[in-house]
């Protein structure tokens, strides 16, 4: 089959598209034909090592010290099971699914995986049945984070909500959970991506090219940063007595629970994905490339199989 994989960090050239053997699933596990995955920046992070000064070696020491112990990156996925092993119950061959591949020893850019049908440091579940493999490749990631961080917040009824990069991912998702109990949304990110934000539900927006939010008179429950650009110290000027303040630079924990939530969100209308562009998997340098200069908007795909 062909997958993705990269020897040593650096730029996207590193990544090299090649033919390794096929996986086989153990008893536990389920065949997954991949459709669609996507570049996050975590993948992003991962290939070029570009971790802050205080974390890159304990990081190095987690994803390899001197090379990358995961040669195929890649940390969410859409497709259909092919096989399953002799003990699992969850899945069936044919079933449409979507999850993650979290502290798997192989990740997504490849034409198949095996993923165990349950399991504590990742998760997978039938994928929306009104979303193509596309979309749905593109909600595990960015929409459990959002919704851990969120729930983190103690997100009440009737909040008044501030996201800081509400363009990116993990803020499109932020900006679509918060809209479902806050008063109101504020989104933070670039004139250009105003129309973008206020159709997935910001009430009101502020350009990060002119204005500082932290120098403004409006007042939050929670300011949430959603591109780990801005810091507790900026978000206390404008958050109530007793708001809080949550950042992806946070640690969060993938939860079956929230893909579920998230699987019933996007079948009922509520949770859309925001695609930006597609790339093919012999295009994963340029996919990388475009992720790279940190103006995507939303998610960038990456289309396997047909």
């Amino acid at each position: 089959m062909k997958a993705v994989v990269y020897e040593k960090y650096g730029a996207p050239e590193v990544l090299k598209l090649k033919d390794i053997e096929k996986p086989i699933p153990n008893d536990d596990e389920i065949l997954v034909k991949i459709h669609a995955a996507t570049v996050t920046s975590g993948d992003v992070r991962l290939r070029s090592s570009d971790f802050p000064p205080l974390f890159w070696l304990p990081a190095r020491l987690i994803f390899g010290l001197f090379k990358p112990k995961k040669k195929t990156l890649g940390h969410e996925l859409a497709g259909t099971v092919e096989e399953i092993g002799k003990s699992v119950t969850k899945f069936k061959v044919g079933d449409s699914v979507f999850g993650t591949t979290t502290m798997l020893s192989t990740g997504s850019y490849a034409e198949y995986i095996c993923l165990p049908q349950k399991w504590k440091n990742g998760v997978v579940a039938l994928k929306p049945n009104n979303l193509d493999y596309r979309a749905a490749a593109a909600l595990p990631v960015g929409a459990m984070t959002a919704m851990y961080l969120l729930e983190k917040a103690n997100l009440k009824q009737g909040q008044s909500v501030l996201v800081y990069g509400a363009s990116g991912s993990v803020g499109s998702y932020a900006v679509q959970i918060a809209n479902q109990k806050a008063s109101s949304v504020t989104g933070v990110c670039s004139a250009s991506n105003f129309e973008m934000v206020r159709s997935l539900g910001a009430s009101r927006l502020i350009d990060n090219k002119k204005e500082d939010y932290s120098e403004g008179s409006e007042k939050f429950d929670i300011v949430f940063d959603a591109v780990g650009k801005t810091t507790k110290s900026k978000a206390k000027r404008v958050l109530q007595t007793g708001g809080a303040f949550v950042s992806v630079k946070m640690l969060t924990k993938e939860k079956d629970e929230h893909l579920r939530l998230i699987k019933d969100m996007a079948q009922d209308g509520i949770l859309t994905p925001f695609i930006d562009k597609s790339f093919k998997l012999d295009e994963i340098v340029q996919a990388h490339e475009y992720v790279d200069k940190g103006r995507k908007r939303g998610n960038v795909v990456i289309e396997i199989l047909e």
